[in-house]
C-alpha cells in the first residue's frame, strides 16, 4: 500500500506523492521564544520526527525545517517586564526548547532558523507583494490585501466577512478588516530594522513564508502546526506565498491535534476524549496552553523523563485531541513497563541488550523470509505495523501492534521453557545457551521489535528503571519493606507479607516476584 496523508486543505486522505520524486521537505511551525517551553510545544515535534523517521525508512531524502520565532509583540512585552534584551530573552528560551526537544527524543530536525536572520527575505518578499499589488503600504506598517486574493479562506473555509485581522490602532490604516501586516512601523522602545517603509519589523506570517522559501523552495510537500495556526497563521502564510509565486505553496497540509487538561480521573482514549474529526472551534478553545495552565516542561521531564511522555503523545492519531494530565501519564508510564521487562528478560536469555541492537536503516531490509512459526507471527505484526503507519501516520494503531509482539516474544519464550533450559545448559557449559538455535530465533525476533520502535524514536538508549535500585531514601525505603515482606514469608508470617503487599497496592505501588528477587514499580496495572 502507498502511504497516505490527510491534507487539510482537501479535507481528504491522499496518496503521498512528493514534488520531486524521492524527495520531500517539510515545514512545521516552531515557538515564539518569549518564556519556556510547554508540553503542548513538544507536540508537533514529536509527531514529524516520527513522520521524517518513517518517511527516511521508506526510502525517501527528507530535509525538516522547524523555524524559531524570534522577534514578536510577545518577546517585546516580555522585554519591557523584565528589562532584558529581547535577543538574550530569545536565546535563553530557545536553549530551554532545544534541551526540551532533546529529552523527548527529537533529533531529526535539518535547520532551525530564526526570523532575525532571515530579515533580508522578509523585506523583499514583502517588497515583491507590494510591487504585485498584494499588498500596500500606510504610514510605515505594509498590509496584506486579502480582497485581492480570490481564494483566500480556502484553507479553512472562511468566507472574507469572517476574517479578521489585528485591531488596535491599525484597524484604522487597513482597507479591509480581514488585511493582515506585513511589516509593523516601529515604536518607541521596540527592537527595529531598516526597510524601505523605514524602521520597523516584521509581521509573524511574513516570518514563516520567508523562511520556508528560502530553505525549502517556492513550493514544498508538508506544511505542519497544531490546529490552532490553521487560521489566521497558515491562511495567511498561503495566501501571501501563493500570491506572491504564483503557484500552490504546500501539496499537503498536515495539522495535528491539541491537548487538553485532563479534568477528571479516567482512562484515555474514550470516544469524547481522541475524536479525530473533532471541530476547530472546540478543539482550539479546550486545548492546553500558557493561559490554560501549562507550565514549563523542565520539570515536567525531571519527574517524569522524556520517554514516557514522548510515548504518551505518540499513542494516539495525532490529529486527535488527547487528555494530558498525572493519571495519562501514569498509565503510559505502566505500559512502558511492560516493553523493559522484556528488556530484561531478554538480556538474561541472550546476554545482550536490546538498546546495543542495530535498527534496520531502510523498509526492505527489515523483510521476514523464515517461515517459523514464530517469525510468521511476527512477519504479520511487523506488517500490520506497517499498515498503521502508511495509513496517515497511525501511531496509536502501530503502538497497538507493539504490544502484541512483545507478547508474542515472551509466549515464545514460555513454550520453549527457555528460562529452565538456559539454567540447566549453563551448568554444563557457561554461555553456550546463547548458541542455541530457539535463542538465535529469539535474538532475530527482537531485532524486528527494535526496528519498529526505532521508527517511532522510542528505546534508543536505556532509560532509568522506575523504582528500582538507585539512590535516594525512597528506593531504600522500599527495599526495607520488601526485605520485611520476605523475612515475613520466610516465618510462614503471611499476614504481615499480605499486609506489605496490600497496603503498597493501595498507595499504587506494584511487587513483582520473580527469579532474580523482588522488584516495585509506580502502577497496580
Amino acid at each position: 500500500m502507498p502511504i497516505r496523508v490527510y491534507n487539510t486543505l482537501t479535507k481528504t486522505k491522499e496518496d503521498f506523492q512528493p514534488l520531486v520524486p524521492g524527495k520531500v521537505g517539510i515545514y512545521l511551525c516552531g515557538p515564539t521564544v518569549y518564556k519556556e517551553s510547554h508540553i503542548g510545544h513538544m507536540v508537533g515535534p514529536v509527531i514529524f520526527d516520527t513522520l521524517k523517521r518513517y518517511l527516511t525508512y521508506s526510502g525517501f531524502d527528507v530535509t525538516w525545517v522547524v523555524n524559531i520565532t524570534d522577534v514578536d509583540d510577545k518577546l517585546i512585552a516580555q522585554q519591557h517586564e523584565r528589562d532584558v534584551p529581547m535577543a538574550d530573552i530569545a536565546a535563553e528560551m530557545t536553549v530551554d526548547y532545544l534541551n526540551n526537544l532533546h529529552a523527548l527524543g527529537v533529533d531529526q530536525i535539518d535547520h532551525m532558523p530564526t526570523a532575525t536572520d532571515h530579515m533580508p527575505g522578509i523585506i523583499k518578499f514583502t517588497k515583491d507583494l507590494i510591487e504585485k499589488g498584494f499588498a500596500y503600504a500606510v504610514e510605515g506598517d505594509v498590509f496584506f490585501d486579502v480582497s485581492k486574493d480570490s481564494s483566500y479562506g480556502k484553507l479553512s473555509n472562511r468566507s472574507l466577512e469572517e476574517a479578521q485581522g489585528e485591531g488596535g490602532g491599525a484597524a484604522s490604516k487597513k482597507r479591509n478588516a480581514g488585511d493582515f501586516a506585513l511589516w509593523k512601523g516601529a515604536k518607541k522602545g521596540e527592537p527595529a530594522w531598516d526597510s524601505p517603509w523605514g524602521k520597523g519589523r516584521p509581521g509573524w506570517h511574513i516570518e514563516c513564508s520567508a523562511m520556508s522559501k528560502a530553505l525549502l523552495g517556492d513550493s514544498f510537500d508538508i506544511h505542519g502546526g497544531g490546529l490552532d495556526l490553521l487560521f489566521p497563521h497558515h491562511e495567511n502564510e498561503l495566501a501571501q506565498s501563493e500570491c506572491c509565486h504564483g503557484k500552490p505553496m504546500v501539496k499537503y497540509w498536515m495539522h495535528n491535534g491539541l491537548l487538553k487538561k485532563s479534568a477528571q480521573a479516567g482512562k484515555l482514549g474514550g470516544k469524547g476524549d481522541r475524536a479525530a474529526e473533532a471541530t476547530e472551534q472546540a478543539t482550539v478553545a479546550t486545548k492546553l496552553s500558557r493561559s490554560g495552565g501549562a507550565g514549563g516542561l523542565a520539570d515536567e521531564i525531571a519527574t517524569n523523563g522524556g520517554e514516557r511522555i514522548r510515548f504518551f503523545l505518540l499513542r494516539t492519531h495525532y490529529r486527535s485531541t488527547a487528555v494530558y494530565g498525572e493519571e495519562e501519564l501514569n498509565e503510559a508510564a505502566t505500559s512502558l513497563d511492560s516493553f523493559y521487562r522484556y528488556f530484561e528478560r531478554f538480556k538474561e536469555l541472550t546476554n545482550q541488550r536490546f538498546f546495543n541492537l542495530p535498527p534496520v536503516k531502510l523498509r526492505a531490509e527489515g523483510e521476514i523470509t523464515d517461515s517459523s512459526p514464530l517469525m510468521s507471527a511476527v512477519k504479520e505484526i511487523r506488517s500490520q505495523f506497517l499498515d498503521a503507519m502508511d495509513d496517515d501516520f497511525n501511531t496509536g494503531g502501530a503502538i497497538a501492534q507493539l504490544f502484541g509482539l512483545v507478547k508474542e516474544l515472551n509466549k515464545y519464550a514460555d513454550q520453549q521453557k527457555l528460562d529452565d533450559v538456559k539454567k540447566e545448559l549453563d551448568a554444563k557449559d557457561k554461555g553456550s545457551f546463547v548458541r542455541d538455535p530457539r535463542v538465535k530465533l529469539l535474538v532475530q525476533a527482537t531485532r524486528t521489535l527494535r526496528e519498529l520502535t526505532s521508527l517511532l524514536g522510542l528505546f534508543k538508549t536505556q532509560q532509568p528503571k522506575r523504582g528500582v535500585g538507585g539512590e535516594g531514601v525512597l528506593p531504600k525505603a522500599m527495599q526495607l519493606l520488601i526485605d520485611i515482606r520476605n523475612e515475613s514469608r520466610a516465618k510462614k508470617d503471611f499476614a504481615m507479607s499480605d499486609r506489605v503487599r496490600n497496603g503498597l497496592t493501595e498507595i499504587g505501588v506494584t511487587l513483582e516476584d520473580r527469579k532474580d528477587g523482588t522488584q516495585w514499580r509506580v502502577g497496580t496495572t
